[in-house]
């Protein structure tokens, strides 16, 4: 009995080690992609808007850029969940702050709560995306002046921009394929 207990886990730690292990090649395209990702918006930002105006880099990008790059199978890093999810999020963060009055122990969780749902309902479940909700109603007066502009700039714009690396950085070695299981991916097969 002692020794099938001692078996057991060792069999269970180096199953649970080889699951935690990522190829260093893995974690480098990682960086590579998050860092140009990232780094586009922000010097776009610079190009474009003085120091004062920090819109269009929001908090809820970091976030997506951990699915998009770092864990490229999921289904929550998907395209579709990407755009899709951040832009649900904003629209319903917008008519929040727009509709319910100024009180952020209403509006935050009824943005967050609402976009859940709506990204449910609409296939497009990506947790950055509640993120976006929320910087739509806790944001600067930067932000919440620029009301449904909002959802294309900097969101629709920054989404876009964190895909299309994704698409060129996920897809230059063989080990690694973006999107996933799509009708997109025919487009980035290996021979």
């Amino acid at each position: 009995m002692k020794n099938k207990i001692k078996r057991t886990f060792r069999v269970s730690k180096y199953i649970i080690y080889k699951e935690t292990m990522v190829d260093y090649r893995e974690k480098f395209w990682s960086f590579i992609g998050a860092f140009i990702g990232i780094g586009l918006i922000a010097y776009l930002q610079t190009l474009f808007l003085t120091k004062e105006e920090n819109i269009f880099l929001i908090g809820s990008f970091g976030a997506s850029s951990v699915l998009i790059y770092g864990n490229i199978e999921s289904p929550l890093a998907q395209p579709r969940n990407l755009v899709g999810g951040h832009l649900v999020s904003a629209l319903v963060g917008v008519t929040v702050a727009y509709f319910i009055p100024d009180i952020i122990y209403l509006t935050a969780p009824l943005a967050v709560a609402f976009s859940i749902v709506l990204m449910q309902y609409t296939k497009t479940l990506h947790p950055p995306g509640g993120a976006t909700a929320l910087i739509a109603v806790i944001g600067s007066e930067k932000i919440k002046l620029l009301g449904y502009l909002y959802v294309l700039s900097p969101v629709l714009t920054g989404s876009l921009i964190l895909l299309i690396t994704a698409l060129v950085f996920n897809n230059i070695t063989p080990n690694r394929k973006y999107p996933n299981g799509s009708r997109f991916s025919r487009y980035f097969k290996r021979s």
